[in-house]
């Protein structure tokens, strides 16, 4: 499998509240972690730098020497450390009040891939030349979506499509949603913050992917498009 990410402040924003981690696992295992922050320039790039480094640490350190875990035990029990650190020092750190994150994180071993995900950050699945959003956002619109409210083409110009209804660290408690797949051969897995899918669409994306555009155009691709919020994404590759 390859993997390549990276992030791009945008053409708006004065500070970059996205993170991303990604590597390789014990197990011949990959993992990729996407993370959106929120509440202020202090709040939300401390929010996202505690998740990223909570969740790709408890990963790393799960499948190290050779553990079997099962992922979606290490996802959750990552998933809720990190929400209860940045909830505690949000209470603690006045500065801090109201941060919490998004967060997408994907571990895969072989043919399985494993997803967790909390807020509007995104896993596409590409395949044959057709791509699929595998993760459900969190969010006000979806939700109007679901009952019927919205469209999807609504969806993307409403007022209120910034607002999410989960976050990691704004409750005391707080679960990923979690999905499983399993993948084919040439399967390209893109982990993304809203920065990307909010610039950019769908038919877009899949046309890129179908070209094989690297994370440097689906950026440039995303600031083409005004660039008015952090651009973060991760690509992992299966191999043929």
């Amino acid at each position: 499998m390859k993997l390549t990410g990276d992030t791009h402040i945008g053409l708006v924003r004065s500070s970059n509240q996205d993170a991303l981690r990604y590597g390789t696992l014990d197990n011949d295992g990959y993992y990729a972690v996407v993370c959106d922050g929120m509440g202020g320039a202090n709040g939300g790039n401390v929010a996202s730098d505690i998740a990223v480094d909570i969740i790709s640490g408890r990963i790393v350190d799960g499948y190290a020497n050779g553990a079997a875990l099962r992922p979606d035990h290490l996802l959750a029990s990552a998933m809720a450390a990190a929400n209860i650190e940045i909830f505690d020092q949000a209470i603690s750190n006045p500065q801090c009040e109201g941060m919490g994150t998004t967060v997408v994180a994907v571990v895969v071993f072989g043919k399985n891939a494993y997803i967790s995900h909390v807020g509007d950050s995104r896993v596409y699945l590409y395949r044959g030349n057709t791509l699929q959003q595998i993760t459900r956002d969190h969010s006000v619109v979806q939700e109007m979506i679901e009952s019927g409210q919205l469209t999807e083409e609504q969806a993307r110009s409403h007022p209120r499509k910034h607002f999410i209804t989960r976050a990691l660290g704004v409750s005391a408690m707080e679960e990923g949603e979690f999905d499983e797949l399993e993948l084919e051969p040439n399967d390209k897995l893109l982990l993304c913050t809203d920065g990307l899918t909010n610039m950019v669409d769908d038919t877009v994306l899949s046309e890129l992917l179908g070209n094989d555009a690297g994370i440097d155009i689906l950026i440039q691709s995303a600031l083409d498009g005004g660039g008015t919020d952090n651009i973060t994404a991760v690509l992992m590759e299966q191999s043929e």
